[in-house]
């Protein structure tokens, strides 16, 4: 799932260094959110967050 995410991160990553202002933001957006998912992710497989619930 990580190699997946990290792709997706490059392609916004490209695609934001040739995108025109009005997609940006959104392009932005969903990079940041790329971003974190994978810091949740390599957080739980380092053992710093549990990915089961509280209860």
């Amino acid at each position: 799932m990580t190699v997946a995410l990290e792709a997706h991160i490059e392609e916004l990553r490209r695609e934001l260094n040739c995108c025109d202002p009005a997609e940006r933001a959104q392009i932005q957006a969903e990079l940041e959110q790329a971003y974190a998912e994978l810091e949740v992710i390599v957080a739980e497989l380092e053992g710093r967050v549990s990915s089961e619930p509280p209860f």
